[in-house]
C-alpha cells in the first residue's frame, strides 16, 4: 500500500479488549474494567501487547485514556519488579509520539505528546503522509469509532475476554459502514482470552 507521494503508507491499528457481550466497560461506568485485569496480566496477553505496539511510532489516545495511562505507565519502565513485557511497553509508550484528541486539555506534559482538537480521521490522513511506523489507537473507543466510521482503520487487535459483563458500554452500535475483515493472527492466553488480529479486506 503506497500513498500519493509514492511512499509506503502507514498502517493504522486499533487495540481494544472486549467481553463476550461486546462491552468495553461494565455496569459501573466507563472505569468499570476490573473484569479485564485477570486477562490483561497473563504472559500471552502481555506478549500480544508488545507484539502489536512495537511496530508503531505514533499512538492515538482520547483525553481520558491519556490521563489514565499517564498516571500509571511512565514509571513502570524503571520498575525492576514489573513484568519484562510491561517494562518494554512502558519504555515504548514513553518514547512514542502521542497524539491526544481533546477539546479541553491545554497542556500535554507527558514527553513526546501533543494535543489535537481535530477530527481523528483528518489527523490520521495527515499522519499517513508522513514517514513512520504503524499508527495505533490504544483502547480509546471514541477515536476507534471515528476511524471505523471513516474507514481509516487497517487492522483491529481485539482481545476477547471470556466474560459476560451484563451491561455497560458496547463497542459497536448500528450505523457503521459495512466492511469485511480477514483473520491474520490468533493466540490464546492462560486465562482463556483470545487475542485476534483482523486486517481490513479492501
Amino acid at each position: 500500500m503506497t500513498n500519493e507521494n509514492g511512499n509506503t503508507a502507514r498502517r493504522v491499528v486499533a487495540n481494544i479488549t472486549l467481553s463476550l457481550d461486546g462491552r468495553v466497560s461494565g455496569l459501573g461506568g466507563e472505569y468499570d474494567m476490573g473484569w479485564i485485569v485477570p486477562h490483561a496480566i497473563t504472559e500471552a496477553a502481555r506478549n500480544h501487547m508488545v507484539r502489536v505496539t512495537s511496530p508503531a511510532t505514533t499512538a492515538l489516545l482520547g483525553r481520558k485514556n491519556y490521563e489514565g495511562f499517564g498516571g500509571f505507565w511512565p514509571a513502570v519502565a524503571e520498575d525492576e519488579n514489573a513484568a519484562p513485557q510491561d517494562r518494554a511497553f512502558s519504555k515504548w509508550l514513553n518514547e512514542v509520539e502521542k497524539v491526544v484528541f481533546s477539546t479541553t486539555l491545554t497542556e500535554a506534559s507527558w514527553q513526546n505528546s501533543r494535543i489535537a482538537d481535530t477530527d481523528p480521521a483528518d489527523e490520521v490522513r495527515k499522519l499517513r503522509e508522513q514517514p513512520g511506523g504503524d499508527i495505533i489507537v490504544l483502547a480509546s473507543v471514541s477515536v476507534l469509532l471515528a476511524l471505523l466510521e471513516a474507514d481509516e482503520l487497517d487492522r483491529l487487535s481485539i482481545t476477547l475476554a471470556p466474560e459476560i459483563v451484563g451491561g455497560g458500554r458496547r463497542l459497536l452500535d448500528d450505523g457503521l459502514p459495512a466492511g469485511s475483515w480477514s483473520l491474520t493472527d490468533l493466540s490464546t492466553t492462560e486465562s482463556g482470552a483470545i487475542c485476534l488480529l483482523y486486517d481490513r479486506a479492501r
